[in-house]
């Protein structure tokens, strides 16, 4: 998982405002697809929701399914102009978070299935 430059100087604006804040991947009600940007203790994880790191200080998540969907993919959070997530702390800003995605190369779907594999155990 990766983030824009303009990504990073929202997401410390955002912690600078509002203190600790972490990221769900939106599952496409509400928001469409937008990674969502809350409160640390403001939205409540389900035990089965996948960590997939940190971008700027902020643990990044998203649901099981959106994973499987997603897991195949490098994931790019970046920033456009707009109205961010009915939910999301960006909202009022004029600027939104924006996911962005690759397939992995093959050598690199590679590598992640060792990393997995030497996780696993």
């Amino acid at each position: 998982m990766l983030a824009t430059d303009a990504a990073l100087e929202l997401i410390a604006s955002l912690r600078a405002k509002y203190g600790a804040v972490l990221f769900h991947q939106s599952g496409g009600c509400c928001d469409g697809s937008a990674p969502m940007c809350f409160g640390v203790g403001d939205y409540l994880l389900s035990p089965d929701d996948v960590r997939l790191g940190e971008i700027g200080g902020a643990a990044f998540y998203m649901s099981p399914s959106q994973f499987e969907y997603w897991k195949h993919t490098q994931l790019i959070i970046d920033v456009v102009a707009g109205m961010g997530g009915m939910f999301s702390l960006e909202n009022g800003t004029g600027k939104r978070f924006l996911t962005r995605s690759r397939v992995f190369s093959d050598d690199e779907a590679v590598a992640l299935a060792a990393a997995e594999a030497r996780a696993a155990g």
